[in-house]
């Protein structure tokens, strides 16, 4: 369902006039009579009904977009989230999470969050990514952001860029790297990774000219990855990595910091971004954007990377099935 006064919703009944002639069944978590009562203010024809278990959404989906119902506190009103429906967002949440981990869906796609509303709630997870880990039985887990042109993987997530700076270390950079490397070869068919590795500094640090994390913290971690057989290479300066040329050269860049791993990205393929959360024991995708409280309940959201984290999620779940 993700932030019930966001787009979400919005997106989800386009998903499904996009998607009900071809591909895998969907359903959605969320409130069939809040679905439908959107989908009659924004014209959008599609019919809601309302599920009980995830197996009738085969039979449904061809004809009306299943949904399994949640509750919410107090009605919805867009564009202004409110803490009472916070429990019903992480509701959906869990439900989800429990149905991939059961085998009962093939994965899982989250509609965004608003992190703020739901730590005013008493959430204390920074976002998604970490929650489905607490979930999961605390799994190590890394974010990737994904387009057909690129694909990016931040080794610090969701801190100031001050903070990500005093929390990078080597450990972290080993870590991620590990994980994405397992990520592509389970979720891509990637048989040997590539893996470029982001300097921190301007000029990767000019020779400690402009700071030492490069020599100190990232080509120790770099040669440790090697040393697991990982084909890692960097450090790289950040402002040559991501341009036409390069990026044929890695099958993901592992970034110091969100802003250096999400600009390329965004800037690349803004409406075609996925989310993916690496390390989980089931598919997770998630479009790359946010609640976009100011068109809310416009008509005007823009369905395509919800669709494409979609797609994603159901070539990973062919692949790990396969």
């Amino acid at each position: 369902m993700g932030e019930p006064a966001g787009v979400g919703g919005e997106l989800s009944l386009k998903a499904w006039l996009a998607r009900r002639a071809k591909g895998r069944p969907f359903f959605v978590i969320d409130s069939p009579a809040r679905l439908a009562a959107l989908a009659g203010k924004l014209g959008l024809d599609v019919p809601v009904r309302e599920i009980s278990q995830p197996q009738d959404a085969e039979a449904t989906f061809a004809t009306a977009l299943p949904v399994l119902s949640v509750d919410l506190s107090v009605p919805v009103r867009p564009g202004h989230p409110d803490p009472a429906n916070a429990g019903a967002t992480i509701e959906a949440i869990e439900r989800a999470a429990h149905l991939a981990m059961d085998g009962k869906v093939a994965g899982i796609v989250t509609n965004p969050i608003q992190k703020k509303t739901l730590q005013d709630a008493g959430f204390r997870h920074p976002g998604h990514t970490e929650f489905l880990a607490e979930l999961a039985g605390g799994v190590e887990v890394a974010m990737m952001l994904a387009c057909p042109e690129l694909r990016v993987v931040p080794v610090t997530i969701h801190l100031s860029l001050a903070d990500a700076v005093r929390a990078l270390d080597g450990e972290a950079i080993v870590r991620t790297g590990r994980v994405a490397a397992e990520g592509l070869r389970s979720l891509f068919g990637i048989d040997r990774p590539r893996i470029a590795v982001a300097a921190l500094n301007p000029h990767a640090g000019e020779q400690g000219a402009m700071g030492d994390e490069e020599r100190r913290v990232i080509m120790p971690a770099i040669e440790a990855l090697r040393r697991e057989g990982i084909d890692a290479r960097g450090p790289a300066p950040a402002d040559t990595l991501f341009h036409a040329a390069a990026r044929p050269g890695y099958d993901v860049a592992l970034c110091m910091y969100h802003d250096q791993a999400l600009i390329p990205l965004k800037t690349i393929d803004f409406a075609g971004g996925v989310n993916v959360t690496l390390g989980l024991p089931f598919v997770r995708t998630s479009p790359d954007h946010g609640t976009a409280l100011d068109i809310a309940g416009t008509g005007r959201a823009d369905p395509a990377s919800l669709l494409a984290a979609i797609d994603m999620a159901d070539d990973m779940a062919r692949r790990r099935s396969g």
